[in-house]
């Protein structure tokens, strides 16, 4: 029984910044990889970055130097640094979160509802 609540999203000026957050809850969870997808209108869904429970991260090439990945493991939030945004990054932003249920000892995918990420010309 895990819970992803994304917020964050918007609409931007190309250049501009934007924070987006997923805030992770569960009873007797244990949050293992977390990660940031985002499917724009007609195309497949793409991972843009992942970072391991200890910290280590990796990024699709098309966002690397300017998106930033980060979490809070005491407070169970991920969080997405978008930094230099692009028309191209336009799309919507899901989180995933592989989560391990300790009393049934299951490891299960959990995914976000999406959020709006737009960025104007």
């Amino acid at each position: 029984q895990v819970r992803l609540v994304e917020s964050g999203g918007g609409l931007v000026q190309a250049g501009g910044s934007l924070r987006l957050s997923c805030a992770a809850s569960g009873r007797f969870v244990s949050f293992g990889t977390m990660d940031w997808y985002r499917q724009a209108a007609g195309k497949e869904r793409e991972l843009v970055a992942s970072i391991t429970s200890n910290g280590r991260t990796n990024y699709a090439d098309s966002v690397k130097g300017r998106f930033t990945i980060s979490r809070d493991n005491a407070k169970n939030i991920l969080y997405l640094q978008m930094d230099s945004l692009k028309p191209e990054d336009t799309a919507v932003y899901y989180c995933n979160v592989a989560a391990h249920l300790n009393f049934v000892n299951k490891d299960i995918s959990t995914w976000g509802q999406g959020t709006q990420v737009t960025v104007s010309s």
